[in-house]
């Protein structure tokens, strides 16, 4: 049976399907797993942000930064909401973050069904694919398929256990592009001192920056949280994917948190000796009470080695500008990323350099096109990656 055969039945795939189907088209979805669109259920917590009305170019991440920006000039966020509106999906806002207003993502994925019901979209399951030749012939476990046209949108390696396992890496790379290598991203960070044992589940507002060597890459800030093996926490998560780049390239990855963002190292040190000459008797980690997380701040006394019970007589002023310091410019040498398991993105994938932005098709393959995770773009948190996949997917949609 000849048509178009999309492989993967997730975000992406589901997405380019209705709008090739919306064109008339003949659309087969060959998807590995017992279901499709297992991935978008966990998304969002399981209430799928599937959108964010806060659209910049630093959102979207690659190699090649002027690809992800042209493909979603192509279907941006009005049309997104207008789409979902028109299929089903009321927007509910909060922050610029857009979810379903029923709060549960399965709602997004029930109404994208449906639309690829109404559009006699036929979505063959547990069926995986090994091969695909230069005919577009595609060889699977089930047997052989001639296609027309044939869309690779089979994900990254994120989360491994919703279906995106990196078969379609393979696919591609066998049809000889170029994959860019698939690292972790929107993930925790793990790194080696012994502190992270005492700090785990202690959350606290910083602001991370992330340096390679010298060199300044990213800044967030935001809740973070220290666990037992490193950080989480959404700025950590934002930074990660340079993290895992810098790390695979044999460099340094530095996190340094800056706990007081809005006070100078000055205005640290005025603080807590105005606390310690209010009561002489005060240590200076009583003196920290109320002014940030007790296990922190013994922490802090801990790597600066100093003794937490000196007063305001016995500090010397180079132990107060040590204590400022470390509060300021808390440095955290990354050792490696948590697996594809807990991360929530690939970053890595097809070299955009190889696919035409205005259709999505393959520069050396013709018919064959490409959608959502598997291409080198990875979104920030916030409904990103769920974007890019509905445009990509609309773009490749629309022109196989």
């Amino acid at each position: 049976m000849s048509g178009i055969y999309v492989i993967g039945g997730g975000a992406s795939g589901l997405f380019a399907a209705i709008w090739a189907a919306r064109r008339n088209r003949k659309v087969t979805v060959l998807e590995h797993k017992d279901k499709p669109g297992k991935k978008i259920l966990a998304t969002g917590n399981g209430k799928c942000n599937y959108t964010n009305l806060v659209q910049e170019g630093d959102c979207y991440r690659s190699d090649n930064p002027a690809f992800a920006p042209e493909v979603l000039m192509n279907f941006d966020v009005k049309k997104t909401i207008d789409f979902f509106q028109e299929i089903g999906i009321y927007p509910h806002e909060r922050n610029g973050y857009l979810y379903p207003n029923s709060g549960q993502a399965s709602s997004v994925l029930e109404v994208l069904l449906l639309e690829a019901e109404r559009l006699h979209v036929k979505i063959e399951c547990g069926i995986h694919v090994n091969s695909i030749n230069r005919n577009l012939t595609i060889f699977t476990d089930k047997g052989q398929f001639q296609a027309d046209k044939v869309l690779l949108a089979g994900g990254g390696m994120a989360n491994p256990a919703l279906g995106s396992d990196g078969s379609s890496f393979q696919l591609a790379g066998a049809l000889g592009h170029r994959i860019i290598r698939p690292l972790p991203a929107l993930v925790q960070l793990r790194a080696k001192e012994k502190y992270f044992k005492t700090l785990s589940g202690v959350r606290t507002e910083a602001e991370v920056s992330l340096y390679t060597g010298s060199r300044f890459v990213a800044k967030e800030k935001g809740e973070i949280l220290f666990a037992d093996y490193g950080i989480s926490g959404i700025p950590v998560m934002q930074v990660s994917r340079y993290a895992a780049k810098a790390l695979s390239e044999g460099r340094e990855a530095i996190l340094v948190l800056d706990f007081f963002p809005a006070l100078s190292k000055e205005e640290i040190k005025n603080i807590l000796a105005g606390r310690l000459n209010r009561n002489p008797k005060e240590t200076i980690e009583e003196a920290f009470i109320g002014f940030m997380n007790k296990k922190l701040a013994y922490a802090a006394l801990r790597e600066t080695k100093i003794d937490v019970s000196l007063t305001l007589a016995q500090l010397k002023e180079e132990q107060l500008e040590k204590i400022a310091l470390r509060l300021k410019e808390w440095k955290i040498f990354i050792t490696e990323t948590n697996p594809f398991e807990q991360a929530q993105v690939t970053a890595g994938g097809v070299d955009t350099l190889q696919i035409n932005p205005s259709t999505m098709e393959s520069k050396l393959v013709k018919g064959l096109f490409f959608a959502g995770e598997i291409v080198d773009v990875d979104g920030t948190c916030g409904g990103y990656n769920l974007q890019w996949a509905w445009s990509s997917g609309f773009v490749a949609g629309n022109h196989i």
